[in-house]
């Protein structure tokens, strides 16, 4: 099912969801039960009108039928001073959307999963620098497909051992060199590796993951993959929980990350919101339903995947991304040392290029890291932003459906974006949204 929406779309919805359109500045959190420390935006240096920027920006969005609507959130100095919705976020059902509206948070599960494996860091059950084969022997004796020539992508290839184990740092950092979805010549073993098989868990996944030839030796180029799962897995081998349980008792209660979820509890289907696709004729059709059919809700609840697999809130991601800003902890629950956030937030792949986020970031344990505010040769790449207002540090994610946070510690400025849209490389919402967020800076 489609349906397009034009410049008549406040119009067509009813006055039923003028509250859509609303945006809550300096109002209490319990006025839409959230409990989120609010703030009136010149209280924290922002600018209330400059805010109000966000909104119609949104709205470009929405009727030239590229999105079917959003929350934004923007917080500084502790406290949130816009946090907004707009447009639908079920077209069909014509259902506005909510400030309290739950999203599919795809890769931003991953800095959760990170937090994790940090946790168990900090009660000294590893070092960042131990193989990863120590707790998942299928890791051991790892080899790389590769050409001759060391041009992975094209040509005729070999199998050679790895120089070296893969450690969990490489794991953390995305340099270990395991093989994607997106890019090389291991493209098929991934896949077939990936396919689930009724009743599969994480570690049977990470288990036939392991045996893929990488696409690079360890340490020596950064790749995105399903890292962060291996990740989740070592989570779930070290604490004896699954990353689910551990998740809920040692993350989400202590923050009162109350939406968060692996599978979404079918009491909650009327906050979810439907997932769509772009179309060649310019509508949005579905993607993923809002329904018990979504395969983030449907039986079983067997798979928990670390890099990717969470649903959840605008609220429910401020109040994660403020305790890494406060350095661990949130409304007096510590889950790390300051020490740890500032090893997670560093630069830890030197120059490697990161072909995702672009030559302007590095990468840390778990995000995308701010390491050249300046400008590099040749920035303005295919499908990469160009320079954006970031100061040195920020560190940052999205998720494939269209969902994106940052937290900039020297502006103490927290942004976060959600909609609903996959692919999405034809849109350059996030960085508008950077922009607008950061020009609200008025003191």
């Amino acid at each position: 099912m489609e349906r397009k929406l034009t410049g008549t779309w406040r119009k067509r919805i009813g006055g039923a969801a003028l509250g859509v359109f609303f945006a809550f500045f300096g109002i209490p959190g319990s006025c839409f039960g959230d409990e989120l420390p609010m703030a009136k935006p010149e209280e924290v240096g922002l600018s209330s009108a400059r805010l109000a920027r966000i909104g119609p920006a949104m709205d470009r969005y929405i009727e030239k039928n590229l999105i079917s609507g959003s929350v934004t959130l923007v917080a500084r100095k502790g406290k949130v001073a816009h946090l907004e919705a707009r447009g639908l976020k079920n077209v069909q059902a014509k259902q506005a959307m909510t400030t309290d509206t739950i999203f599919r948070l795809a890769s931003m599960t991953k800095p959760i999963t990170t937090v994790a494996c940090m946790m168990l860091y900090e009660e000294g059950h590893f070092l960042l620098s131990d193989p990863i084969k120590k707790w998942i022997p299928e890791f051991a004796n790892p080899v790389v497909r590769t050409l001759p020539s060391g041009d992975t992508y094209a040509g005729q290839f070999v199998t050679v051992p790895a120089r070296r184990d893969i450690t969990i740092l490489q794991l953390l950092t995305h340099t270990a060199g395991l093989s994607n979805a997106y890019r090389g010549i291991n493209l098929e073993e991934y896949n077939k590796s990936q396919i689930l098989q009724p009743n599969d868990t994480v570690g049977d996944v990470v288990k036939r993951y392991a045996k893929v030839p990488l696409n690079y030796h360890p340490g020596e180029a950064w790749e995105y993959s399903r890292a962060t799962c291996v990740i989740g897995r070592l989570v779930e081998i070290v604490s004896g929980m699954t990353l689910d349980a551990f998740f809920q008792e040692r993350i989400f209660k202590p923050l009162g990350m109350k939406d968060a979820y692996f599978y979404l509890p079918r009491e909650k289907l009327n906050r979810f919101s439907v997932a769509y696709r772009p179309a060649k004729d310019g509508q949005i059709s579905v993607l993923d339903p809002a329904s018990e059919e979504s395969q983030f809700v449907r039986e079983p609840h067997l798979y928990f995947m670390g890099s990717g697999g969470l649903v959840g809130t605008a609220s429910d991601y401020f109040k994660f991304s403020q305790m890494l800003l406060n350095g661990g902890e949130y409304n007096g629950k510590r889950l790390l040392s300051r020490k740890t956030v500032e090893l997670m937030t560093k630069n830890h792949i030197g120059e490697l290029p990161i072909w995702i986020s672009g030559p302007y970031m590095g990468f840390g344990l778990g995000f995308a890291v701010v390491r050249d505010i300046n400008g590099v040769k040749d920035a303005l790449t295919k499908n990469q932003p160009g320079p954006l207002p970031w100061s040195m540090g920020t560190y940052t994610w999205g998720g494939a459906y269209c969902t994106y946070f940052w937290v900039d510690p020297s502006e103490k400025l927290i942004g976060i974006l959600m909609t609903q849209l996959r692919p999405n490389d034809h849109v350059k919402i996030r960085s508008d949204f950077v922009g607008l967020a950061t020009q609200a800076i008025a003191d």
